[in-house]
């Protein structure tokens, strides 16, 4: 069985409040596109529980620390499956804030359920997933959301970028979360992105941001120079995705990726 998680862009990120357990409560749209990973299971005649394999962008972590292999565990334990073979083509970079991980975990999940015939409920799957990152849930359904509380409170909207393209960029920058984190000030919008989203995209630009940006920018000027050839470039509307260090622009005609970010992942598609 072969399906290819797909990747999510953060279309605008207010935090909004920091919680007694550390955390912080946000608001922001996941939107799914179509950026994938191929994510593959077999039957396996092996005694082990599962055997994992890899290509593409490099895995630079023990396999038992990898999230599709915890969710195989998760499912293990719950369901008692049986020994599976796994191998994962890594294409969506890390550290990107496009969800790669969680789709990879929540398509495992899926895949699971529907090779071994677990009868697990939509619910249910969205509760295994919701054990294993706060945004992976969003890739069960993997249909756009207004997303709140600590990004794992999921309600229906209608927006619709079809016809638009995506110029996605990903220089070789790290931000850890602490870094993210530390020059925010949570607030709280003056008018929620559920209201905003509904305005005309052309509108976007001087509504919807992203509040890790005041943060990030600053220590990483180069992500905010992208920002802006984005938007000189033509774009409609353009954003840093979650804590970074990935940023997009939505265009309605279809871009270029210029020679001066040879040295990013870049990546542009119709959606």
């Amino acid at each position: 069985m072969l399906r290819f998680p797909n990747a999510k862009i953060n279309i605008g990120l207010n935090i909004v409040e920091k919680r007694s357990d550390g955390f912080h409560n946000i608001e922001t749209i996941f939107y799914p596109i179509p950026l994938t990973d191929g994510l593959e299971i077999a039957d396996s005649n092996k005694e082990t529980i599962y055997n994992f394999s890899s290509s593409g962008i490099p895995i630079k972590i023990d396999d038992k620390d990898n999230i599709v292999c915890k969710a195989f565990d998760l499912l293990y334990r719950k369901c008692n499956i049986p020994s599976t073979n796994i191998h994962l083509h890594k294409n969506i970079p890390f550290g990107a804030g496009l969800g790669g991980g969680s789709s990879d975990a929540a398509f495992m999940i899926k895949m699971l359920n529907e090779k071994y015939k677990l009868e697990l409920s939509f619910d249910e799957m969205k509760n295994l997933a919701g054990q294993l990152g706060s945004d992976c849930p969003f890739f069960i359904a993997n249909k756009p959301v207004f997303a709140e509380g600590k990004g794992d409170i999921f309600s229906e909207i209608h927006i619709d970028l079809s016809g638009y393209y995506i110029l996605l960029v990903k220089p070789n920058i790290h931000i850890s979360t602490p870094e993210a984190y530390s020059r925010v000030a949570p607030s709280q919008p003056n008018k929620s992105l559920k209201e905003l989203i509904t305005e005309p995209i052309q509108n976007w630009k001087n509504l919807i941001f992203n509040d890790f940006e005041n943060s990030i920018f600053p220590n990483h000027p180069k992500l905010g120079n992208i920002k802006n050839d984005l938007y000189n470039m033509g774009a409609v509307y353009a954003s840093m995705s979650g804590s970074g260090s990935s940023l997009f622009g939505i265009f309605k005609d279809e871009p270029e990726c210029p020679e001066i970010w040879s040295e990013c992942f870049c990546w542009k598609s119709r959606l």
